[in-house]
C-alpha cells in the first residue's frame, strides 16, 4: 500500500500551490485564505503520530488540489511530506473541535468541494485508482448532490499479540459482513426522508465498550460548501439534503473511509483493551486496498457512473 515518495508525486494530479504554516486557524483565514480558491480540499486531522505520512500520501494521491493538515505542533511530520500540504497548529480534542475548524472553513470558501477525515483513516471511492476525486465530484454535482455520503469501514490487525496498537498496513483486516441500517427519525419519531443511521464494523461487535452516541459509520466527509452550512457533532449536517444516501431518482454514488481509529481506540482504552484478544473473528477478511473489493463487498456504490 505504502508507494515510496517519488511514485507518490509522480501519480498525483492537481495539486498546486506552496506548502506553508500557519500557527492557527486565525492565521491561516487570515492570510492563507486564497487557498481555497479552488477544490477539491482535503481536510485532515491529526489526532496522534499514527500513520500520519501514510494518511497525507493517500489523500494526495487521490488528487485534491491542495491537503489542510490540522496537527498540535508536537506531531512529527517529514519535511519531504510537508512540503506538500499546508499545516495548520490545531489542538484536536473529543468535543467539537474538528466541526468547529470544518464550519470556519467553510463560512471561508463557498461552493468549495471539502474532504474531512482523520490520521489513520484512508478514503476510496468506486474506481479511485483510476480516477481522479475531481472526476468524481464532477460527475456528483451533474447528478445535482452536493454530499457523498461515506461509510467507516474498521481496519485492523488479526494479531494483537504483534501488533498491540492494533495497526498493521500490510496485514490490515476489515469485516467482510455484519452491517446494517436503521430508519432515521426526527424528533416526533418521523422517518426522515432518504435518511437512514448505518452500523457494523468493531463499533457493532464490541459495543459494550462504544458510548451509543459513537456506534454510528456513516459520515458526510465529502461536501460542497455553502454559506449557512454547518458541521454537527454528530457528522451531519444542519441541512437535511445533505445527510441523505441518495437522491431522489436513482442510486447515488456513495465512499468508504478504511479507518484504523476505532481498532486503536478500542485498544488504548484502559477499560476495553483487557477484555479484547483479537479483532478476528470468522468473517474477517485481508483488505485489499482497492476500490473494486469494497464494491464487492457492498460497502459503496457506484450510482450511475461507470
Amino acid at each position: 500500500m505504502n508507494d515510496d515518495l517519488t511514485e507518490f508525486r509522480q501519480n498525483r494530479t492537481n495539486h498546486t500551490g506552496l506548502s506553508m504554516r500557519y500557527a492557527s486557524l486565525s492565521e491561516f483565514l487570515l492570510t492563507g485564505k486564497s487557498i481555497l480558491a479552488k477544490g477539491p480540499v482535503a481536510m485532515i486531522f491529526v489526532e496522534d503520530s499514527v500513520e500520519v505520512e501514510s494518511t497525507i500520501h493517500h489523500a494526495i494521491k487521490l488528487g485534491f488540489r491542495q491537503t489542510l493538515v490540522f496537527s498540535p505542533e508536537h506531531i512529527n511530520i517529514p519535511a519531504d511530506v510537508e512540503d506538500e500540504i499546508h499545516r495548520i497548529s490545531y489542538q484536536i480534542s473529543p468535543e467539537n473541535s474538528v466541526p468547529d475548524a470544518v464550519n470556519q472553513i467553510i463560512e471561508a470558501a463557498p461552493d468549495v468541494w471539502f474532504y474531512y477525515g482523520y490520521n489513520a483513516e484512508y478514503l476510496h471511492f468506486p474506481f479511485c485508482e483510476t480516477r481522479t476525486i475531481g472526476e468524481l465530484l464532477a460527475f456528483n454535482a451533474e447528478e445535482r448532490r452536493r454530499s457523498v455520503l461515506t461509510y467507516v469501514v474498521d481496519l485492523y490487525a488479526p494479531d494483537l499479540y504483534k501488533n498491540p496498537d492494533a495497526i498493521n498496513l500490510e496485514d490490515a483486516h476489515i469485516d467482510k459482513s455484519g452491517y446494517y441500517a436503521l430508519a432515521r427519525t426526527d424528533k416526533d419519531n418521523n422517518p426522515l426522508d432518504r435518511q437512514l443511521d448505518f452500523f457494523g464494523g468493531l463499533r457493532w461487535r464490541f459495543e459494550e465498550h462504544v458510548p451509543n452516541v459513537k456506534r454510528k459509520i456513516d459520515r458526510i466527509s465529502i461536501f460542497r460548501a455553502k454559506l449557512g452550512l454547518n458541521l454537527l457533532h454528530d457528522h451531519t449536517f444542519n441541512e437535511a439534503e445533505y445527510n441523505t444516501y441518495e437522491c431522489a431518482w436513482h442510486h447515488s454514488i456513495t465512499a468508504t473511509l478504511c479507518s484504523f481509529r476505532t481498532a486503536k481506540a478500542l485498544k488504548r482504552n484502559p477499560g476495553s483493551t483487557f477484555d479484547i484478544e483479537t479483532f478476528w473473528w470468522h468473517n474477517s477478511v485481508r483488505f485489499d486496498w482497492n476500490s473494486q473489493q469494497l464494491l464487492n463487498l457492498g460497502l459503496m456504490e457506484p450510482g450511475q457512473w461507470f
